[in-house]
């Protein structure tokens, strides 16, 4: 079991607390470390490093604070493997699924090098006779990020590279879960020489988070997590008069028409909706199948779904690992239950399974239920688990209504050889990510993370130029110098 220490000011200090909670690994359910179930105390000293950092940081100019940036990207590239192990015994993804989220957030550190081009601002000559007007953005001061367990180091990824870019300090505060990994990258971070207390990492449950959303020094809150807690720090964040952006859940659906390309079509949806066991923001969870591609779907999503190894994330050969916690498989096993109870067939029941040699873990199976009615309360629900429900539908039209009718509103795939049925659903589903043909419409980093409805809290998402827009005020400067004072001289 290894200590978990908070990096605060430039400094590892041993997190300490009356009560802890322990980090386990999901496959063995091994303790790996502790965490203070509170942690407001080392938040607020965090936020203090922060505040005394940002003067000296914030004078920095942009084009020597990305070069931080450029070592920190090639230092996670060199540690890739490394990290990508803490994440699989934490977090239980299959390696390969680790490797792929940190060069995710790679990509983010990539994006966030351009900041002297993305934070540029914009200026006009002679607004007025003699008047000229100027646009510029400056950094806002301490930043607050907030995360989820199920991606460790892509989701603060989404965050900090931007954050610290453009000028403002920042503490993080991970969730109790999964420790071990972002201790990982902040240590990589260190490495680079960034100056003490522009990055701090504090550890902590919800009195931590609290504590960093009220912190009067706190400018911004970025968060990642479920939707009623998303409500919860928007609400309570806007209510201390911060800027906020709030990503929460999903209730994914994917449209597969007749005329779709099967064999691609189950290959996608499966890696979609069993990858990381589920647990995903972006995960598909619904499938709506149009007229006759019910029966060819249904029959060949079974037979893969059913072929996937599960297992330890770190054994070979290995395609599905288990959910974070048992509490989680218990909460999945119940939301199975209760689909079948509301009538809903299960095709393929992951209840139950046994993984050899680890008698412990909390492995769920890929499940996939027939027959899901669309106002069903598996039909709104994010089971955040390997679960796939299915949907008849007739028409591209009535699945579309399907999805409006969802109170999420973060993503939705279409798959079809159609280009007039493709144009119409981008069109006019309400989702914030689209696919045609894809499975997962994860965007590129230097595009926004989008979400519409229940799905997100705020104005700008993160990633890209939205980030730039979230971590920087507009400072307009109009000025005038009138000819007659440069003749004194």
């Amino acid at each position: 079991m290894q200590g978990i220490a908070n990096f605060i000011g430039g400094d590892w200090r041993v997190a300490y607390g009356d009560e802890v909670t322990p980090v386990v690994d999901p496959a063995t359910n091994e303790t790996l470390a502790t965490v203070p179930v509170d942690g407001s105390d080392d938040v607020a000293a965090a936020v203090a490093a922060a505040a005394q950092a940002f003067p000296g940081w914030r004078s920095v100019p942009p084009g020597d604070r990305i070069q931080f940036l450029f070592r920190f990207k090639q230092l996670l590239e060199d540690e890739l493997a490394t990290v990508a192990r803490a994440v699989s015994r934490e977090n239980g993804k299959t390696f390969g699924e680790a490797v792929g989220e940190i060069r995710r957030g790679i990509e983010n550190v990539e994006v966030a090098c351009g900041i002297p081009t993305m934070m540029q601002g914009y200026n006009l000559e002679d607004v007025a006779r003699g008047i000229d007007e100027t646009m510029i953005r400056q950094p806002l001061g301490v930043v607050g990020v907030i995360t989820p367990f199920n991606f460790p180091v892509m989701i603060p990824l989404w965050f900090l590279p931007y954050a610290i870019a453009c000028g403002n300090t920042v503490v993080i505060k991970p969730s109790e879960k999964v420790p071990i990994s972002i201790r990982r990258v902040i240590e990589i971070l260190e490495r680079t020489g960034l100056p003490k207390g522009v990055v701090n990492l504090a550890y902590g449950g919800r009195a931590a988070a609290d504590a960093l959303i009220e912190h009067p020094d706190v400018r911004a809150i970025s968060f990642v997590g479920s939707s009623p807690v998303a409500k919860h720090v928007y609400a309570t964040a806007a209510l201390h008069g911060k800027r906020v952006q709030c990503q929460g859940g999903a209730k994914n659906h994917v449209v597969v028409l007749p005329d779709a390309d099967f064999d691609t079509t189950i290959k996608i949806i499966g890696d979609s909706a069993f990858g990381c066991a589920g647990q995903r923001c972006l995960a598909v969870s619904a499938v709506v199948t149009v007229g006759g591609a019910h029966k060819p779907f249904l029959e060949a999503i079974v037979d893969s779904a059913a072929s996937l190894k599960v297992g330890c994330g770190l054994d070979e050969g290995v395609e599905m690992g288990p959910v974070i916690t048992a509490q989680s498989r218990s909460r999945i096993e119940g939301a199975i239950a209760r689909g079948t109870a509301d009538g809903a067939e299960a095709v393929l029941d992951g209840r139950g399974i046994r993984v050899n040699g680890y008698p412990r873990g909390n492995f769920v199976g890929p499940t996939v239920l027939d027959g899901v009615e669309s106002e069903s309360y598996l039909s709104s629900t994010e089971v955040f688990g390997p679960v796939l429900g299915l949907t008849r539908v007739r028409s591209v039209d009535e699945a579309i209504e399907v999805i409006a009718r969802n109170p999420y509103g973060n993503a939705s795939s279409i798959f079809t050889s159609s280009g007039a049925s493709a144009r119409k659903f981008r069109s006019e589903v309400p989702t914030g990510n689209v696919g045609v043909n894809i499975g997962v419409a994860a965007p590129m980093a230097y595009f926004p993370f989008s979400g519409w409805k229940d799905s997100f809290f705020g104005v700008m998402h993160g990633q890209g130029r939205d980030a730039v827009e979230f971590y920087t005020d507009k400072k307009v400067v109009v000025e005038r110098w009138p000819q007659e004072w440069s003749r004194r001289f």
